[in-house]
């Protein structure tokens, strides 16, 4: 079995999690909307991702919507004392399976009351507010309003830690103005990596910095580089995307994902794999140059 704890770990504001986590979104049905292809397989993914030591699980309700939340609660409800389940609010699914934005006070406190629902918890460990923005790119806009409806959700002890989603670093200094931001999750991977700046100076003050589309998304991440090196080490490619991000800095926590026990021990396995400098100055290329 993968030792997971060769990634290291992080703080999620009070709590520690190993930095190789799991990501549920891709266990609902194609496009993040219905039920799952495979229930059975679902639930095997959810628990055998925490016995190999995965503590941070990354969800929303409106993956599905509801399906996530749902699955996680059947798989591994009564959760242990040191998993995190980080959720995040500031969307809704259409009878169509369009995100939509839903943004307002009325409807983030009704989405934190239904992850509370369908997780069967009384308190949310994190809540990430998502704002819709590009979609998968922020846009300045203030979040003052929407941020300070979840500090007041936490003050009431719904809520446990407040983070982000799909922000910029001006929005970050906006929202820490009102609470304590644990983590930031927005769109990074070897190939794009607009945040570089942003990793470094969360990284200096100890908030967590995770990911999302680590392995490329709806587009895997294609390169030839990423290829060469993977053939080289006898691994795979997502697995030295992956491990290029532990390398990146100490910030990063992961959370790929995937609704495959096959895919799962892959990501996982990334947790073990160090990259020499060589290959991380090799790896530097991606991106610049279309290699």
């Amino acid at each position: 079995m993968t030792d997971l704890t060769k990634s290291g770990s992080f703080s999620l504001g009070d709590r520690r999690v190993t930095r190789m986590g799991y990501g549920a979104m891709q266990l609902a049905g194609p496009g993040v909307f219905g039920p799952p292809k495979d229930h059975a397989t679902a639930l095997a993914v959810l628990r055998e991702a925490v016995a190999s030591g995965v503590n941070h699980i990354d969800t929303s309700d409106f993956y599905g919507p509801h399906v996530t939340n749902q699955l996680i609660r059947e798989a591994l409800h009564p959760y242990g004392d040191d998993l995190v389940i980080v959720t995040k609010v500031g969307a809704t699914r259409g009878a169509d399976a369009s995100w939509n934005a839903a943004q307002s006070p009325a409807e983030l406190t009704q989405a934190v009351h239904d992850n509370l629902r369908n997780l069967g918890v009384d308190v949310l460990d994190v809540v990430n507010l998502r704002i819709m923005g590009n979609i998968h790119e922020p846009s300045e806009e203030s979040i003052e309003e929407r941020f300070t409806v979840l500090a007041k959700l936490q003050q009431q002890g719904l809520i446990r830690q407040l983070g982000l989603s799909n922000v910029t670093p001006t929005q970050v200094a906006e929202a820490q103005r009102i609470a304590k931001v644990a983590c930031v999750q927005n769109h990074y991977n070897r190939a794009y990596r607009d945040d570089d700046a942003l990793i470094d100076a969360l990284a200096q003050q100890g908030i967590a910095y995770v990911p999302f589309f680590p392995l490329g998304g709806f587009t895997p991440l294609q390169s030839g580089t990423l290829s060469a090196v993977a053939e080289k080490l006898g691994v795979t490619p997502m697995q030295v995307a992956l491990a290029w991000l532990l390398a990146r800095a100490p910030n990063i926590v992961l959370i790929p994902g995937t609704s495959s026990l096959g895919h799962l021990r892959e990501n996982l396995a990334a947790a073990e794999l160090v990259l020499a400098d060589e290959v991380l100055a090799e790896l530097d290329g991606i991106g610049s140059e279309g290699k």
